[in-house]
């Protein structure tokens, strides 16, 4: 209910600042028709010959100029009419909760605002399955739409004390308010990120290195570069025969760069925020009453065997699917969860308490954090968690639903941004070097056998989770956190962190896919 007042108050407030813009848009078009009447005026005094125009002539034209702008200033007018409709029909179906037939029957207000931001994004940007700039109109929309959309943070605010100097001289503490810490610092980090992103599909307009065959295009046609991997709907790349100029390759690796730092950046926001989610009773009640029972036996004595080595884990374990990894994920955050419930129970009493002892159940579960890490970088395209779906689905904070759901659909447009860098630069290493074909294409980092990887750069890779960092580093994993705030700051981004956990790296660069 509280949430659903203060986004009343939030239609009211917006209202009147879209009201007072268009005053402000409205004086602007004024200033403007000014400006063109001093310049009429200037350009008749400014002549030679001034008494040579015929004064019916002066007229028609400032008459014209007059028209003119008269005709901006109703086309304007009525497109903030227009999109004031569009943004109030928005937030009125967000106070209903998707629920237009007014049964009360919809979601919460923080996922029916989690569901607005993931499906503009879908609908803005489908599958990017090409390097190309985004249409104008596209572009103008997806801006306009994720600012109405955000602009609920304005809103959320918490009190902070503030000095007040009195009428008498004398300093006063007081209350004020102050949009919430983490949403003054993300929002314009994510909004960063954003313009990054956009600005790496811009940087491809004008290019002619490298193209696209169409679906029709016959297997001559697609000579060494045909797609061997199961994403068959994606165009195939062409380069010049004898690969990529110097110049344009350049530009490929600057802007993998750049999107690497986009998609660390945003997993980092996005695993903060579902760290900082509650986990929902409905969650905790579907799991098993100890960690042997979440991770099966195999596992378990894998995991509390007296030396351990999680690279020998993962060798020896089946990942040889999607279904499986998700499956092993899974499994092991519920045991994790069974775990710390365990720790932090007072009642020897109750159903979660346990024989073992505090300090084998916090070793096995810092065994357990490290497999999740390394699953997590090696596989970054697999889907949400059970315990993430789970924190979305049931979360009730709209600030959390605002960052989570933003920086998940950056991150995922960030890592196939990359994807697509890498079947360019795929295709001009086989363009160079025809031997270089291999049976897979680099869009799934995560295929193919070792030989194969070998030859080409992984998502791991790319975010610099070398295998030294992966063995010696994950008990360490502060410093792995000062390394991202060091990146972070290189490209002037805020992002509120914390202590650092498994938690705390937990996300997903997929839409959930479950929602009700």
């Amino acid at each position: 209910m509280v949430g659903t007042l203060g986004l009343f108050n939030f239609r009211g407030k917006h209202e009147k600042r879209r009201s007072k813009s268009m005053s402000v848009g409205n004086g602007s078009l004024l200033e403007g028709s000014a400006a063109g009447n001093e310049e009429v005026a200037d350009g008749t005094q400014g002549s030679d010959h001034p008494s040579d125009l015929p004064e019916s002539d002066q007229n028609e034209k400032l008459r014209q100029v007059m028209d003119d702008l008269a005709a901006t200033f109703q086309a304007r007018e009525k497109q903030l009419l227009t999109d004031m409709e569009q943004m109030k029909e928005k937030f009125a179906k967000l106070l209903l909760g998707e629920d237009m037939s007014g049964g009360g029957k919809g979601v919460s207000s923080a996922l029916a605002l989690s569901n607005a931001i993931t499906n503009l994004a879908a609908s803005v940007f489908g599958e990017q399955s090409r390097l190309e700039p985004m249409t104008a109109e596209r572009k103008s929309r997806w801006r306009k739409e994720i600012d109405w959309l955000l602009s609920v943070s304005d809103c959320i605010v918490e009190f902070v004390p503030s000095q007040q100097k009195a009428k008498d001289g004398s300093n006063m503490e007081i209350m004020v308010t102050k949009q919430r810490f983490d949403l003054l610092m993300n929002i314009p980090a994510l909004r960063t990120l954003d313009t990054m992103l956009l600005d790496c599909l811009d940087s491809f307009k004008d290019q002619d290195e490298f193209y696209y065959l169409s679906k029709d295009a016959t297997d001559e046609e697609k000579g060494n570069s045909k797609r061997k991997d199961d994403k068959w709907w994606l165009p195939t790349v062409k380069v010049p025969e004898q690969g990529l100029s110097d110049a344009a390759k350049k530009n490929l690796q600057s802007q993998r760069e750049a999107m690497t730092q986009v998609l660390k950046a945003a997993m980092s926001i996005n695993a903060q925020v579902l760290t900082e989610m509650e986990i929902p009773e409905n969650y905790l009640d579907s799991l098993p009453k100890n960690g042997r029972a979440s991770l099966g036996d195999s596992t378990y004595r894998s995991i509390t065997v007296e030396f351990f080595d999680p690279n020998q884990f993962l060798a020896t374990t089946d990942l040889s699917s999607e279904h499986k990894i998700l499956d092993l994920k899974n499994r092991i955050e519920a045991s994790i969860v069974i775990w710390k419930r365990k720790m932090h129970q007072k009642d020897g009493k109750s159903a979660w308490s346990s024989a073992v002892s505090y300090e084998k159940r916090e070793l096995f579960e810092e065994r357990a954090e490290t497999i999740l890490r390394i699953l997590k970088h090696q596989y970054p395209g697999i889907p949400q968690s059970s315990l993430d779906i789970s924190k979305i689905q049931y979360n009730r904070d709209v600030g959390q639903a605002l960052l989570e759901s933003y920086s998940r659909i950056l991150e995922s447009l960030a890592f196939t941004v990359l994807s697509r860098i890498g079947d360019v630069l795929y295709a001009d290493s086989v363009a160079r070097n025809p031997s270089q074909a291999t049976s897979k294409s680099p869009s799934n980092p995560s295929s193919g056998n070792d030989n194969e990887k070998s030859n080409l750069m992984t998502l791991s890779d790319l975010l610099t989770w070398s295998g030294d960092l992966l063995d010696n580093d994950f008990e360490d994993s502060k410093d792995c956190k000062d390394d991202l705030s060091k990146d972070m700051d290189e490209k002037n981004l805020n992002v509120a962190t914390s202590k650092v956990s498994y938690l705390e790296s937990l996300g997903g660069v997929r839409s959930p896919r479950e929602r009700h």
